[in-house]
C-alpha cells in the first residue's frame, strides 16, 4: 500500500510539473537562482527518475571519506514510460531512440535532508539525432534520497562501495 501511495504522489508531482509546463506555468523563480536555466531556453521534457547512487569509500590524504562513484536511474514520462537512461561516469543521459548527451555541472543547491542536491547541468551536444538532440540544459529537482551513506567510511573499509536509492525529477531544456 505504501509503494502504491508513494508512486501515486510521485506521479502526481510530475503531473503537476508537466501540466505547468504544457500550460506555460512552470516558473524558474520557484527554484533557487543557482539552478535556474538561463533565459532563452524552453523546457521540452519533464521526467521522473528512480534509481541509485553508488558511493565508494576512499583514502583522501590519510582520511577515509565517501566519494561519489556514479548514478544509475530510469527516467520516465508522466505515463510511466521509460524515456531516458541515466548512468555514469561521466554523467550520461541516453534516450531510447539512441540520442545521448553528457554534460558539465554548473551549479548545485541544497535539497531536503538526506537527499543529493538540486543540480544544473550544461549539456554537451548529442552526436546522434533524436529526442536529446539540441538539449542545452538539464535540471535535477524534487529529490528524495541518494546522499552519501550515514554509515562511517573508515580506513578499514577503503574500497568498499554502498548503493543508496534516490528519486527526483529531471527537466530537459532546449534553446528557443
Amino acid at each position: 500500500m505504501k509503494n502504491v501511495l508513494t508512486k501515486a504522489l510521485t506521479l502526481s508531482g510530475l503531473f503537476a510539473v508537466a501540466i505547468n509546463v504544457q500550460a506555460g506555468g512552470f516558473s524558474q523563480s520557484q527554484l533557487p537562482k543557482e539552478v535556474q536555466v538561463p533565459a532563452g531556453n524552453q523546457m521540452v521534457m519533464a521526467t521522473h527518475a528512480k534509481g541509485n547512487i553508488t558511493w565508494k569509500c576512499e583514502d583522501k590524504g590519510g582520511k577515509a571519506a565517501w566519494k561519489f562513484a556514479g548514478p544509475r536511474a530510469i527516467l520516465t514520462d508522466i505515463q510511466g514510460n521509460h524515456k531516458v537512461s541515466y548512468y555514469g561516469g561521466p554523467a550520461t543521459w541516453e534516450a531510447l531512440d539512441g540520442s545521448v548527451i553528457t554534460g558539465k555541472q554548473l551549479a548545485t543547491s541544497p535539497s531536503k535532508a538526506g537527499s543529493i542536491p538540486m543540480q544544473l547541468v550544461k549539456a554537451n551536444p548529442s552526436p546522434r539525432d533524436g529526442e536529446l538532440k539540441g538539449v542545452t540544459y538539464i535540471q535535477r529537482i524534487n529529490l528524495n534520497g541518494g546522499k552519501a551513506p550515514a554509515e562511517a567510511c573508515t580506513m578499514n573499509k577503503i574500497g568498499h562501495t554502498m548503493i543508496v536509492n534516490y528519486s527526483g525529477d529531471y527537466l530537459f531544456w532546449k534553446a528557443k
